[in-house]
């Protein structure tokens, strides 16, 4: 269970319409500065304002549970941020994982008087079957915690196609059953993730996940994804052997991509002299790629756009990342964005990386790769974020029949 709050915001740098009223601003710097400043008691009002300046409404997402309070000194991520910025919130309650009547009446309870005040009202998710058997749930709910219903969202199996939303979910997740096979290591700190699902939706590519303590099977690709700790993460793929299963893959003439973390992951070395992950450090890499790594505190977030160096295909994505990679394989770059080399290739063209995430996205770019995999591939006629597009229309439209809009707008409106 989760809180959501209104008129705040969360990660990246984008914005997403999840219908025509509602956006979710994603910006890291801008919610790092309110951390610090919550944790501070002051200063958010600015902040706030700036990231609701080009949006109706706002929404946060609490992380965890409110109903924590082994973790509430010093909380910024549920009731303590909701309470320090005068925000509203509604609870929602995942029905899917069982005793939802009792996890939200029991928040009521262990929740203070403060706390409790910014609650709202509460909604149910992924709920399956009819809507009315739970009729009675939802009067109980609110006889007792005196929170009102905002209504009960049913599942749907259409919502597969967006990216994962925590890491904790991509076990699951695996796409295809086809001839093309593409391997992720799930690396411990693992993040920005998307980048292998629209290669997950071609009928001829199968992807597999691959989590701890087991090997990284034979496969034509090696996608080594993002991670949010790349010297920890360096050392955790070691740990599992799979910096030697990664060498059998080389030596059998297999294909690698590496995407910002992933792709530093690639080089000979990660420094880390600022101290920026942990203590200063400097671990070595795969040494796949002639390029080494040096982490900065600066932080580079923004979408980009640019070419496939080899076929000339179009590609959309965005950066988000600390630290430079530089060495002699950078000359052979395997993008151009914005008019500037970008990544790396080896000498022999099998070994690739770079800090776009969501390159695979850019459907032509996505056959050509394919194409370099299969010679003769016909391609296919997935487009990704078409498909995507589409279920978020969809899935806005059952949100507007499902839950009580007009009430949680004015909730969102009226702060706390």
């Amino acid at each position: 269970m989760e809180p959501m709050h209104a008129e705040i915001a969360q990660s990246n740098a984008t914005l997403e319409a999840i219908s025509s009223r509602v956006l979710i601003v994603e910006d890291d710097e801008a919610i790092a500065a309110m951390v610090e400043r919550t944790l501070a008691g002051a200063g958010m009002e600015a902040d706030i304002a700036r990231i609701g300046a080009d949006a109706d409404v706002c929404i946060v997402e609490g992380a965890g549970s409110p109903a924590e309070t082994n973790l509430r000194t010093g909380d910024i991520a549920n009731m303590g941020f909701a309470l320090a910025a005068d925000v509203p919130v509604i609870l929602a309650g995942d029905i899917d994982r069982g005793g939802v009547i009792a996890s939200l009446v029991g928040t009521h309870v262990v929740l203070d008087d403060a706390d409790r005040s910014m609650i709202h009202g509460f909604l149910i998710n992924k709920f399956r079957g009819n809507v009315a058997l739970f009729d009675a749930g939802l009067d109980d709910i609110a006889t007792r915690t005196g929170w009102p219903s905002m209504g009960v969202v049913t599942w749907s199996h259409d919502l597969a196609v967006l990216p994962a939303e925590d890491a904790v979910e991509l076990g699951e997740r695996r796409g295809g059953d086809g001839d093309i096979h593409i391997v992720v290591p799930m690396l411990s700190r693992i993040a920005n993730f998307d980048d292998v699902d629209p290669l997950s939706l071609e009928d001829d590519v199968t992807v597999t996940m691959v989590p701890p303590g087991q090997p990284l099977p034979v496969a034509d690709v090696i996608l080594i994804p993002g991670t949010k700790a790349t010297l920890a993460d360096m050392e955790f793929l070691r740990s599992q052997g799979w910096d030697l299963d990664i060498a059998a893959h080389v030596r059998r003439g297999g294909r690698i991509v590496g995407i910002c973390g992933g792709y530093q992951l690639l080089g000979s070395a990660i420094a880390d002299p600022e101290g920026i992950e942990g203590p200063a450090a400097e671990v070595a890499g795969l040494g796949l790629l002639d390029v080494a790594t040096t982490l900065h505190a600066d932080k580079v977030t923004r979408p980009v756009t640019g070419t496939h160096a080899a076929s000339g295909q179009e590609v959309a994505g965005y950066e988000i990342h600390v630290g430079r990679t530089d060495g002699p394989d950078t000359k052979r770059p395997w993008l151009h964005i914005d008019g500037a080399a970008s990544g790396a290739t080896s000498s022999d063209g099998r070994i690739v990386g770079s800090y776009v995430h969501g390159v695979f996205s850019s459907d032509a770019f996505r056959q050509a790769y394919l194409a370099e995999l299969r010679p003769g591939r016909v391609s296919s006629s997935v487009q990704y974020n078409e498909r995507v597009d589409l279920a978020l229309d969809a899935w806005a439209a059952q949100l507007e029949d499902q839950l009580d809009i007009d009430e949680i707008l004015r909730i969102a409106t009226s702060r706390a």
